[in-house]
């Protein structure tokens, strides 16, 4: 009998060591992670999500967690664990930016970021906290919580428990995600740059024509207007080209290369 309770013990021990590994993987995604990592999101909210995912993913990570017996060996892949989380969620985390930064590049080019400045926890344009809770609304309508749940359990194969990886993958890794993050919300943000350019050079022909009209008192009303009804014309478009680019990521994160 003392046999096998101390087995049952051991097994008990490995198993809460298990899952205390997979919730520090999880639970360090959280942090940075698409939708849940938002400032309006409750903390609490953050770690009933985090637990919700633990419970999810440990019965498919289980056979490929394997928790080891000394304690100074337990805390060196705990804190791995953290590292790979982060790092996930941080990579994830670029590609709801790149909504953030195509809807500054916007504000920027179209002289509407001081006129709509965000005053919120994230000081961003409106344009910026448009595009994001469109993008961030389509995404959970079409199972975020499913893709990210995915993206953690195939984590398991491409950065396995045990250690923290290598500096040079991520690092490659890293450029490759800052590389697409950074042309994604160029391209969503390319035809308000064309119109502005556009725009300022037909305003400098007519300001060289006619030096006397003022016409940035002119032409400000106009470029205003016009990017409104451009952008409400867009913005479904912009968010669904997000979102395929977005879903493609999640479907196999670890592919990014520069």
């Amino acid at each position: 009998m003392t046999d096998l309770l101390a087995e049952l013990q051991r097994l008990g021990g490995g198993a809460a060591l298990t899952a205390a590994l997979v919730f520090a993987r999880v639970g360090a995604a959280m942090v940075a992670m698409p939708g849940f990592s938002q400032g309006f999101v409750p903390v609490r909210i953050r770690l009933g999500a985090a637990i919700a995912f633990t419970a999810v993913i440990l019965p498919a990570v289980q056979a490929m967690v394997t928790p080891p017996g000394q304690a100074l060996d337990a805390a060196a892949m705990l804190l791995g664990e953290v590292v790979v989380g982060a790092v996930l969620g941080a990579f994830l985390r670029l590609f709801t930016q790149a909504l953030e930064v195509a809807g500054m590049t916007i504000a920027q080019s179209t002289s509407l970021a001081q006129m709509f400045g965000g005053g919120g926890a994230e000081p961003l344009p409106a344009i910026s906290h448009l595009l994001l809770m469109a993008g961030l609304a389509l995404a959970a309508m079409a199972g975020l919580h499913l893709r990210l749940a995915e993206a953690l359990i195939l984590s398991y194969q491409a950065l396995p428990a045990g250690g923290i990886p290598d500096a040079g993958v991520l690092r490659d890794w890293g450029v490759g995600g800052v590389i697409r993050a950074f042309l994604l919300a160029f391209g969503l943000a390319a035809p308000f740059l064309i119109i502005a350019t556009l725009y300022n050079f037909a305003l400098g022909a007519i300001n060289r024509a006619m030096p006397q009209l003022m016409v940035m008192m002119v032409g400000a009303p106009a470029v205003t207007g016009g990017t409104l009804l451009l952008l409400g014309a867009a913005a479904p478009a912009l968010v669904a080209v997000w979102h395929n680019a977005f879903a493609g990521i999640l479907a196999d994160p670890f592919a990014v290369r520069p």
